[in-house]
């Protein structure tokens, strides 16, 4: 099913610019983030999912967007838990506060989490790829379809065109295109992985989460 969210009132540039358009993590930098306490310990799989291992590395993520060299980790932004950036989440409309609080984008029953964001400043690109892993395939279908339910509330919402743009989803996958950068989500197994991106085509992002899912045993 594909929905169009309804026209929004505008809100300033630097504010679209740094965070609506896809990458939290790029504003984290800017006004700071609260990392959520850690998640239960011992080792990082579950169910035999590692969050870790089935995420791509730099050379695999540097094919794929074809930036070569350029396409670095930025500093700090490989971590291991869900970021909610609370100086733009709590002045955000309550149902759209996931484009800026991870913990409401992933849900309360995240078992394990990493997170990765490259940056491409010759070309001013960004992407990140994310993993949360769930006890089991029930929990993370459950946290999917709340992030689905969420993300149609927020584009039925007055800020919905600014917030969510274009979106799409359907049984194990989500898009939402905010000021032409991308999110996109897809739950496989025990996970729900993220891609978000700007400088990118959609391409990349679909090719990125392929090459995650495939590396998910069976």
């Amino acid at each position: 099913m594909r929905h169009r969210a309804r026209s929004t009132a505008r809100l300033t540039r630097p504010l679209l610019l740094c965070g609506v358009l896809a990458l939290t993590a790029a504003c984290t930098r800017v006004v700071g983030g609260a990392a959520v306490p850690g998640f239960a310990g011992g080792g990082r799989e579950v169910n035999g999912v590692n969050v870790d291992t089935i995420l791509l590395d730099q050379s695999r993520m540097r094919a794929i967007t074809g930036t070569g060299e350029h396409l670095t980790i930025i500093p700090s932004m490989d971590g291991n838990n869900p970021v909610d950036v609370d100086t733009l989440a709590d002045t955000t409309p309550q149902a759209c506060r996931f484009i800026f609080a991870e913990t409401a984008t992933f849900g309360p029953d995240v078992a394990k989490f990493h997170k990765t964001t490259f940056q491409d400043p010759p070309d001013g690109a960004l992407i990140s790829e994310g993993a949360a892993a769930y006890r089991d395939t029930g929990t993370a279908r459950h946290a999917f379809s709340d992030l689905v339910a969420t993300v149609g509330t927020c584009a039925g919402g007055s800020a919905g065109n600014l917030f969510v743009g274009d979106w799409k989803a359907d049984a194990t996958s989500l898009h939402l295109s905010p000021g032409g950068c991308g999110r996109d989500y897809r739950v496989v197994s025990v996970t729900m992985l993220e891609v978000t991106f700007c400088g990118f085509p959609q391409s990349v992002s679909d090719i990125v989460l392929t090459n995650i899912t495939a590396n998910i045993p069976n």
